[in-house]
């Protein structure tokens, strides 16, 4: 791949054969996390470039909108997925991928998974005053056992992430 110039000139458009591999990779997993396939695209291109890359070369290089190409480095940045790089000369700001397995987790589970499990321990307990109030009694003990068991995957979900950080980081 060319390197970007130092007058933040645009290398040229378009991926090679392993780039377009590695970027399939990232599009896979992304999507498997309920994200964009762009967000994968601009990780994988990133994650498999030498030199950093601009939003203007990475809109270029994927064929991907402008805005797709912001909002997936605002979401990449947000996981801490992609750091802003310095480019000499450049007047842009360029982009490289965080390759610390432990920053990724650690973001993917501060902006994706925690947010998901507070808000279904809030919706659990909108479902335990929702039984509470239901009147036939076999479909109340059947709904209470239900959500019990939701309220029990909820609190082993919230144990197991300082684990999954721990052991995904090492």
């Amino acid at each position: 791949m060319p390197e970007v110039q130092e007058d933040g000139a645009t290398p040229v458009a378009g991926l090679s054969s392993l780039e377009r591999q590695v970027v399939d990779v990232f599009v896979d997993g992304v999507r498997v996390l309920g994200l964009p396939g762009s967000v994968g695209e601009i990780y994988g291109l990133l994650y498999v470039s030498r030199a950093p890359l601009s939003l203007d070369d990475l809109v270029l290089r994927l064929g991907i909108s402008k805005g797709s190409a912001s909002q997936g480095l605002r979401t990449l940045k947000g996981l801490g997925a992609v750091k802003e790089a310095e480019v000499a000369g450049a007047r842009r700001t360029h982009y490289e991928a965080a390759v610390d397995l432990k920053r990724l987790v650690g973001g993917f589970i501060r902006e994706q998974v925690r947010p998901h499990l507070e808000s279904g321990q809030l919706k659990v307990g909108r479902l335990q005053e929702a039984v509470a109030a239901e009147d036939d009694r076999e479909t109340r003990e059947f709904y209470d056992e239900r959500v019990a068991k939701l309220e029990g995957w909820m609190r082993r979900g919230r144990m197991l992430l300082p684990l999954m950080q721990k052991v995904l980081g090492q």
